[in-house]
């Protein structure tokens, strides 16, 4: 059975999935209302694993655990390509972009189930401080700034 921790991460995943899902149902248009919903969603749920639950587990296990870099700059990129106006080929990139990462955050063994396992004793903690992380401010789209792309 997955712990707290791992639970609530990924059914915030889940409910990213149906936002982005949402805003991407008619092929070659973006529904803006929801891709909005989706993006401070996101970036939210970037927020809660860059400022509680990975310096957490670093503060346990005295250094990054596995897979941190990449979980890092994945959430580099992801804000980068929330700045434009977003197309449908660029949310078919996002949405294809998520599914690794979240792959490599929800296995087994994975991301969620290393911090969940260093962070047993705070649990309860660590999932208050999560659900009670505000919402991040956003700014309109920005279609001068090019996102990044690889």
């Amino acid at each position: 059975m997955p712990s707290a921790i791992v639970s609530f991460l990924a059914e915030d995943h889940a409910r990213l999935d149906r936002w982005i899902e949402e805003a991407s149902r008619i092929p070659g248009q973006v529904d803006l209302e929801a891709f909005d919903l989706f993006r401070k969603g996101l970036l939210r749920h970037i927020a809660m694993e860059e400022k509680v639950l990975l310096p957490a587990a670093r503060r346990v296990l005295g250094e990054q655990i596995a897979d941190f870099a990449r979980i890092r700059a994945d959430h580099g990129r992801f804000t980068l390509m929330l700045v434009p106006t977003p197309t449908w080929p660029f949310v078919e990139e996002l949405r294809a972009r998520l599914a690794i990462h979240n792959e490599i955050e929800e296995r087994p063994g994975g991301v969620y189930d290393q911090c969940a396992m260093l962070l047993a004793d705070q649990a309860d903690e660590i999932l208050r401080r999560m659900r009670e992380y505000p919402e991040v401010p956003t700014r309109p789209y920005n279609d001068a700034a090019k996102p990044l792309r690889t």
